[in-house]
């Protein structure tokens, strides 16, 4: 099965092309371009892009899987709107993933590590796994000392991400040099279990762990002095 993957959770802007078999997942095709302003811009061309490196058309596609953030609210529903439409136009599941968990999934390796994401505001997105690559804190949003003293509290021996590496000062644990924003092979993997069943398409809800910016205003102001 052909399964398209999108992510816009972060700054890195990503489109990939999977196969996904009875016996595992491989990558047809992948395109990354790490821009945090133009998520709107970047993500069809890419989409575009992998389905012609991969000799594909979207009628070939038979789901797609799409990181659910934690992630600025302008970048991430650029990746959601854009597979959940693309999944009610040609008839097909969507599935969504935590994008941390395509950051800490492929980067255990037998012991606990730190998935952190920047989130601005010197605070970062973060998520802790097992072992094994499953999550077992997370995500959420706080301060880096904040999830430094929470990853301490759970034996972590490591930290990777975007925001790993811009507070690596802070967080005080040896830093995963890859994968720095989500690993599309992941994605897929995370979600290979539903596609191989056919299990019914997921309504694709953001996690944005805040509240936009913009808010509407709560009282009528006055146009006269």
């Amino acid at each position: 099965m052909l399964v398209l993957v999108v992510d816009s959770s972060t700054p890195a802007v990503t489109a990939a092309l999977a196969e996904v078999t009875a016996d595992g997942v491989a990558l047809r095709a992948y395109r990354c371009t790490v821009d945090a302003r133009a998520h709107g811009e970047l993500l069809a061309p890419h989409v575009d892009a992998v389905l012609t490196d991969a000799d594909a058309r979207p009628g070939d596609l038979a789901a797609i899987v799409a990181g659910l953030g934690p992630g600025p609210f302008t970048g991430l529903r650029v990746g959601l709107v854009t597979a959940a439409t693309m999944g009610q136009v040609l008839g097909i599941p969507t599935y969504g993933v935590c994008s941390l968990d395509g950051i800490g999934h492929p980067a255990a390796a037998g012991e606990p590590v730190l998935a952190a994401g920047d989130a601005r505001r010197r605070e970062v997105y973060w998520a802790v796994y097992d072992g094994a690559g499953q999550r077992i804190a997370g995500p959420d949003v706080d301060a880096p000392a904040v999830a430094a003293a929470r990853a301490r509290d759970l034996a972590v021996t490591g930290a990777v991400g975007d925001g790993a590496h811009r507070y690596a000062d802070v967080l005080g644990l040896p830093l995963r040099a890859e994968p720095r924003y989500p690993d599309p092979a992941a994605l897929v993997t995370l979600a290979a279990e539903r596609i191989r069943a056919g299990a019914p398409t997921e309504a694709l809800t953001p996690l944005y762990l805040r509240r936009p910016d913009a808010v509407a205003a709560t009282a009528r102001k006055p146009v006269l002095p």
